[in-house]
């Protein structure tokens, strides 16, 4: 399993889907009064795609592994302030439920990728070291610093 961006990551993914319903479902009338769930929701599904995206970019699996972990304890978190929602009258049973559904999915696609990321022998993109055969440049390159457009979608 490689992934070259964050956003080829399923539980990424599945984390947006998770931010774009609490979106949606924090903006009624209701919930949109009570700020300061509407804020931990919103922070908590956000956090699970963040860390999943952080995690990814520092490139190694031990800390990836690590803000895996709190990527799912965030989605976790989700499903307990939908509880909270739903007995506050915030939400139906059936948003409840969407929002349960995705934040399970986020989490058990997490633990199968901190699963994986146990087992491989793999370190992460930091530790990747040339081909054989293929020397590095000799000379540093003439136009040095970030790229200027993001990767190709």
């Amino acid at each position: 399993m490689k992934f070259k961006r964050f956003e080829d990551i399923e539980a990424w993914q599945i984390a947006r889907e998770l931010c774009m319903l609490v979106k949606q479902l924090t903006d009624r009338d209701k919930f949109n009064q009570d700020w300061e769930l509407k804020k931990q929701v919103k922070s908590a599904s956000g956090s699970a795609m963040d860390c999943i995206a952080e995690g990814f970019e520092r490139g190694n699996n031990k800390e990836f592994i690590y803000f895996l972990g709190i990527a799912k304890g965030s989605s976790g978190e989700v499903r307990s302030q939908a509880y909270r929602a739903l007995d506050w009258g915030y939400i139906t049973p059936e948003d409840r439920q969407q929002l349960d559904h995705l934040a399970w999915r986020t989490g058990a696609a997490l633990q199968g990728l901190i699963n994986y990321l146990n087992t491989t022998e793999i370190k992460g993109q930091r530790f990747t070291k040339p081909q054989k055969g293929k020397s590095l440049p000799s000379s540093p390159d003439p136009n040095p610093g970030f790229p200027t457009n993001p990767p190709p979608l």
